[in-house]
Parts: structure tokens; sequence; C-alpha cells
């Protein structure tokens, strides 16, 4: 018995990877519910079974109450047989007792077996869902056990798992055959109708990411990073790098030499086609560097709406775009910006629109006005297929990045002039009106469901969007001229609370007067106590601290406790009374002299010990 069993057992560990624990909590599962069926036993039993992986023994343990007179031997024990097991057992109390059948081997084989398939299967399922979901965003390998253009690829995997790959997570033109082993990241682990799935992906970007990382041992340790990756799967991709350490080529690390390292990623990429550009903190080097290989004449930004008009001359034209604007999409994916790609001729055109349209411009045009005439010259010149000379070119370039940098500086300035603006219509409305929610101004229901859709949620954002442009709220769909007016009287008649008075804070912490104005009187000093430097810089500590008082809100002062707010009195005679003190001691037993020679006022004190009497001045 204990050699078939423990080859049975190691069998099914080999079979199974799964660690002996979790088998043998399976098989005792399988046995309690084989004990139960075979006794017909309630499910409220406590029942338990222990199995022996050496020699294969099964032992079953049961719940029962002691009691005299047994009537039911699955639910019941007698005194004496309850005491043979614990010696303490009492009557009416609850014992484990061993209740394992005498035929129970052949039976529990044949009852439990699906049981024992079936918590081996779920254990399965488990240890594997735990350990793919470790493995979401790295790179596993498997084989290709069946191929469906409709359905996807279903790959084999590690621990007899399956993984499937969908036809959107392919990489185009790819095509497998079954046996093939196909590398892929493992996107996504979820549960179906089916059990458990695990996705895997070859399209995904972060493929591409895992790939550079282990080519490039750079990026693996940290001095090469991954700053921004776009791509388009099985045509091209565009990586921006940056170097972590001073004098490391992050474009040349990732190439290799010969480009021996990033052409092994191109060969798993179906021939995918890759850029390398070096990542810059400036978006105009960033956004020059992303419209490789095309060469660029100037990029200017509109940080307002986030967008980069880039100059490119007519020869560098269809490379900036690519093909159905591949190279555009993928340098805007990349950097962020909305890029709009123009040839230089184009620019310069718009350019002298620009100066004849814009009346803000109008110093500009003046200034330009004899550069305009020229430059029309040279469109017209290119317009009829004639030649034009590179200095020509050189004038237009700078033409147009005169205009372009002027419209620039126009829009910062129209822009932080709107910042104002808004800031001082928002400075005219009370805080408070930012914390109430608009339903409170009682507007019909589908007025307030279309202001809230509109992210006007409250009413502070209402009352700024009609000082800012009433036709905005008057422009949304389904406000009318009937709901325009409902919205102006409801604002008209909104109230806010009033913040509380002094008097109120006062009474809320127990103060019924207002304390009295502390008044600190100038110090006097007498000839023979002139101010030193450390007086001098304690009373500017004073002022100091008078002044932070002062500024403070009275919220915070009256946040104190009422017995910190009680007013100190000092009456005239204990001034006077301290002031005499402190000059008699002064005069007494301290003289202060200017020393010449260190620059410096130094204070001399006289010292008493017993009756020797005074001692001479020390300084």
């Amino acid at each position: 018995m204990k050699n078939e069993f423990s080859l049975a057992f190691n069998e099914v560990l080999e079979d199974k990877q799964l660690p002996k624990e979790i088998i043998l909590q399976a098989v005792e599962s399988a046995m309690v519910s084989a004990y139960r069926r075979s006794v017909n036993a309630s499910t409220a039993q406590l029942v338990e079974a222990k199995v022996d992986p050496e020699t294969g023994k099964i032992a079953i343990y049961a719940e029962k109450e002691v009691v005299e007179d047994v009537q039911d031997e699955r639910t019941e024990v007698s005194l004496e047989a309850a005491q043979q097991i614990n010696l303490e057992a009492n009557l009416g109390e609850m014992v484990m007792v061993e209740s394992t059948p005498a035929d129970f081997g052949r039976v529990a084989a044949q009852t439990a077996r699906q049981v024992i398939q079936q918590r081996l299967r779920e254990a399965e399922r488990q240890v594997q869902s735990q350990y793919f979901e470790k493995q979401i965003g790295e790179i596993i390998s498997g084989v290709v056990q069946a191929a469906n253009n409709v359905q996807g690829i279903t790959i084999g995997l590690d621990m007899k798992a399956e993984g499937i790959m969908p036809p959107n997570q392919k990489i185009p033109g790819e095509h497998f055959k079954v046996h093939d082993r196909v590398r892929a990241i493992v996107l996504e682990v979820k549960d179906s109708p089916r059990g458990q799935q695990i996705i895997l992906s070859r399209s995904h970007r972060n493929f591409l990411r895992r790939l550079l990382e282990n080519e490039v041992p750079e990026i693996y340790h940290g001095i090469v990073e991954i700053r921004a990756i776009a791509r388009e799967p099985g045509q091209r991709a565009k990586v921006a790098v940056s170097a972590s350490q001073p004098n490391v080529d992050p474009v040349g690390a990732c190439v290799g030499q010969r480009g021996v390292r990033i052409q092994q990623i191109v060969k798993e990429l179906h021939d995918e086609k890759i850029d390398i550009i070096e990542w810059n903190p400036d978006p105009v080097i960033y956004i020059s560097k992303a419209i490789s290989p095309a060469r660029v004449n100037g990029v200017y930004l509109a940080e307002g709406d986030k967008t980069a008009t880039v100059i490119v001359q007519e020869d560098q034209l269809s490379l900036a775009i690519g093909r159905d604007g591949q190279n555009a999409r993928l340098a805007a994916k990349l950097t962020g910006w909305r890029i709009d790609i123009k040839s230089l001729a184009e620019a310069a055109a718009d350019a002298i629109a620009k100066l004849q349209r814009d009346a803000s411009l109008a110093a500009l045009a003046e200034v330009e006005k004899q550069h305009v005439s020229i430059v029309e010259d040279i469109l017209t010149k290119k317009a009829e297929g004639r030649p034009v000379t590179p200095e020509e070119y050189t004038t237009l370039i700078q033409f147009v990045d005169r205009v372009e940098r002027r419209t620039v500086e126009k829009k910062k300035a129209d822009q932080a002039a709107e910042e104002e603006r808004t800031s001082a219509a928002r400075a005219e409305i009370p805080a408070v009106a930012f914390e109430t929610p608009i339903e409170e101004l009682g507007l019909a229901e589908h007025i307030v469901n279309l202001l809230t859709g509109a992210e006007h949620r409250t009413i502070g954002d209402l009352m700024l969007a009609m000082k800012l442009d009433r036709d905005s709220v008057l422009g949304l769909a389904g406000i009318g001229p009937k709901s325009m007016q409902a919205i102006e009287n409801a604002l008209a008649s909104v109230t806010f609370p009033e913040p509380a008075p002094v008097v109120e804070l006062l009474v809320e912490v127990g103060i019924t007067e207002a304390p009295a104005k502390a008044v600190i009187e100038p110090a006097i000093f007498t000839e023979a106590a002139p101010v030193v430097p450390e007086a001098a810089v304690q009373l500017e500590e004073i002022a100091e601290v008078e002044a932070t008082i002062a500024e403070k809100p009275l919220e915070e002062i009256f946040a104190l406790k009422p017995e910190m707010l009680q007013p100190v009195v000092v009456t005239e005679d204990e001034v006077e009374s301290s002031d005499a003190k402190k000059k008699k001691k002064k005069k007494k037993h301290v003289e202060i002299v200017y020393d010449p020679e260190q620059d410096q006022t130094i204070a001399h004190k006289k010292h008493k010990r017993g009756d020797a009497g005074w001692e001479e001045w020390e300084a």
C-alpha cells in the first residue's frame, strides 16, 4: 500500500507541478466529501480527514456530542468512548472522534475520484493565475498549438498553461504555423466562463520596450532610459532615449556597433522600421528630432493649445509627413504635441497673409514692408518654376522666422491678458460661491443637467462664465433665451452668508469684551547704560514679532484659548519700579565702555565674594 500510494502521489506531483501541500489538501477535502456522501452526514457537522503521504492511510474525524445512550452513531458518542479520547470530556460536550468506515478505502476511491480531479484542476488554475499575474508586462515564449485568423493564436506556455494572442495583438503581416516558437508579452490575465485566459501581445509598445531592455545592456542597467515610444506595429516605431550619465551616447548604445543590436529587434518585429532619437527637455529641439529623417528649418510652439508648427523645405516635406501621414503621426504621439507641418513657400505665404489681415501686427508689417515685396517676388519665381538661389531661400527662412516669433509672442501676451481678466473676474465673486452646488440656484432640472455637463458644477463657476463670456452659456445646446433669463434671474437673487463679525467670534471663545491692545513703551536708557548691539538686536526681534502678530487674521488669534487672550494689566508704579531696579543695577554693577582698539562696546562687571567687598571691574 505504501509503495503504491507513494508512486501515485509522486506521479501526480510530477504531472501537475503543484506543491505537495496543495495536493494533500485536495485529497483530504475529497475524503471529507466522500465520507459525507457515504454516511449521509449533515454539512453542519465538522468533519476532518488526515492522509499519511507515506503509508496512504486515511483517517476521518467527525465532531460528535457526548451522550449516555447513543441513538445515532453519526452524531453521538458515548461518555466512555469520549473519555478514551479526552479524559475531561463531560456529557453534552462536543468532541472530535475518529469515524473512519470499515470499507472506506475502496468506497472513497470510487466516490472521491471526481472531487479530487476537480480540486486539483482548481488548484492548478490558481497557481497558474498567480504565476502569470506576476509576469504581466514581461516577455515569455511558447509554442504555437493552433492558429486561427478569427479567434487568434493559441500558444502553449510553461506550467501546462495556454495563452491566446487575439488577431489585433499580432503584428500585421505575421503568419505562424503549428509548433513555431513565439515570443510575446503577457498583456492581461482575466477570468472567463471557460476558465482563465492569458492574453498575449506582440503589437503593444511595451513589447518593443522589453526587447530593447534585453538587447541593450545600458537600458537594462539604467544607464540609458527610454523616455517615450510611439509605434505602428509592423510598419514604423519611434523611440526617444536619454542618458543618465555623462559621456554616454544613448542613440549609439541602442543601435550598437554596425547596427547589430537594433537589427536583432527589427528582425523580431517582422522588419519593422525603428527610429532612435535623443530626448531633449527643450520641446523645439525634441520635436525637430522627432520629425527625422526630415531636416527642419524651424519649430514654433503655441503652448495654449499645445500645437507646434514645423517648417521644412519642399524636398523634405514628403519625408516629414511620411506615407499616409505616418511620420508626423508618430512624432505627435512621441512628443505629445499636435504638429502642423508646412513647406517653406506655404509658410512664407501664410506669414504675408498674417501681416495683412492681423491689425495687432501692424507695427511689424510696417517694418517688414520692404521684405514683403522681396518675398513675394521669390514666391512668384518659385511658382513659375524658375530656380531659386540659396540666398533667396535664406531670405524666406528669416522672414518666416521673424513673423512666426512675433505671432508666438502675441499669443503669449493674449493668453496672459486672458488669465489676468479671469483672475480679476474671479476676485469679484465671493469665495463661498465656488463651494456652493449649482442645484441651490433653484433652476429647472434640465437646465442644471446642461450646466453640469458643461463643467459648471458650482454657482461660482457659472458666475465666472457669465462674467467672462455670456454667449458661451447661451451657446450650450438646450439653453435658449428663456433658460438664459431664468439663469440671470437666479444669479441676481442669489445671496451668500456674510462672515461672522468679530464680536460673535469673541463670544464663541468665551470673551465678552475685546482684549485691550498691548502698548509697548520705548525703553529708557541712562547715560550709564547706553544701548549695546545685543539690545538693538533684541528690539528688532520684538518689532518683527509685533509685525507678525499684526498680520495674523482674527480667526487664528481667536482660535487660542480664552485665558490666553485675557489682557495683561501693568500699573505705572510697577513699570517705574522695574525700570528703577534695572537702572540701579546697571549703575552699581555694570559699566559699559567703548574700546577703540577692538572697535566694539565692552561691558565691565563687578563680582561680590563674601565679606571681602567688591572686586575690581572685570570685562
